[in-house]
């Protein structure tokens, strides 16, 4: 297939155009630093530094949209948060017009999306229909959402990755989180009540990929393991599997004053279930918490 893949220098990214190059597939990746994704990707991706110009998407088989301002980097301001909402916007709205201008568009359309469309939810369980309440989140991924939605056609298939925490070996949240654990000062965090969906960065690109090759697949998917974890429980596994303590809980006080309106993402969770992956067929290779933080930290 021809793919074009925003995102591809990320977390994701990187590691979904290893395993699409390594299946024979021809890469196109859209970055605004096309020097250093050329370093990244390899010789064989070709790269786009921008859309300018572009009038349709005639000739590629599939769009895959991963690109959007990290969103638990910065206290959420009122400038921040128009930057989280136009990086991801923006870009989706560019490309479902392109797909929608094409005489042969991508047959499908796999775009990024998050557990954050659902809100704070508490200790309820969540599969893909749960009402979302209705916060930032919710608004940053509603709309978001529904722009990509808007490529779908008899031609076109959309697939929404609501993506939770993923869990790689270098970077992303995981390398945040270890952190003060190292230093042995690692717990939960306010009453370790609230879920942390998570996912292996492993099954996370399987699951993409499995998107890819099923063509009767569209909609949204929680892009989550079977068994949502407790924050108290992660920290607890957490610090088993380095071998250091983790009973220094940070207040929920203490963790509003740092982080403002964004507190909500680690005080607040969702119990997300990967209900539609999983009738599909869909096998995950790290179900267990344990498992998967062992596989990624030795």
């Amino acid at each position: 297939m021809k793919i074009l893949i925003t995102g591809a220098t990320g977390l994701i990214g990187r590691k979904l155009t290893g395993r699409l190059l390594e299946q024979s597939h021809q890469i196109t990746a859209l970055s605004r630093a096309p020097e250093r994704a050329a370093k990244l990707l390899g010789s064989q991706v070709q790269i786009w530094e921008t859309l300018e110009g572009k009038t349709t998407l005639d000739g590629f088989d599939a769009v895959i949209n991963l690109a959007g301002e990290p969103i638990a980097d910065k206290r959420w301001t009122k400038e921040h948060k128009a930057l989280l909402c136009e990086s991801r916007w923006q870009l989706t709205e560019k490309l479902a017009t392109l797909i929608n201008a094409s005489q042969t568009p991508p047959s499908v359309f796999i775009s990024g999306s998050a557990v954050g469309y659902y809100g704070d939810q508490g200790q309820a369980l969540v599969p893909e229909d749960e009402p979302p309440n209705k916060q930032f989140t919710w608004q940053l991924c509603a709309r978001w959402e529904a722009l990509a939605l808007s490529a779908q056609s008899p031609a076109t298939r959309v697939c929404l990755l609501r993506t939770g925490i993923v869990l790689a070996e270098k970077g992303g949240a995981l390398a945040k989180i270890v952190l003060p654990f190292r230093a042995g000062l690692g717990g939960p965090i306010g009453d370790g009540q609230q879920y942390m969906p998570w996912i292996h960065i492993d099954d996370m690109v399987d699951g993409i990929l499995f998107l890819l090759a099923h063509e009767t697949l569209s909609g949204p998917f929680n892009m989550v393991s079977p068994y949502p974890a407790r924050n108290e429980q992660f920290s607890a596994l957490l610090g088993e599997v380095l071998h250091r303590p983790a009973f220094m809980r940070a207040p929920a006080p203490v963790v509003r004053l740092l982080m403002g309106e964004s507190a909500v993402l680690v005080l607040g969770g969702q119990r997300a279930v990967p209900r539609r992956l999983e009738a599909a067929g869909f096998i995950f290779k790290h179900q267990e918490l344990k498992e998967a933080l062992e596989d990624l930290l030795g």
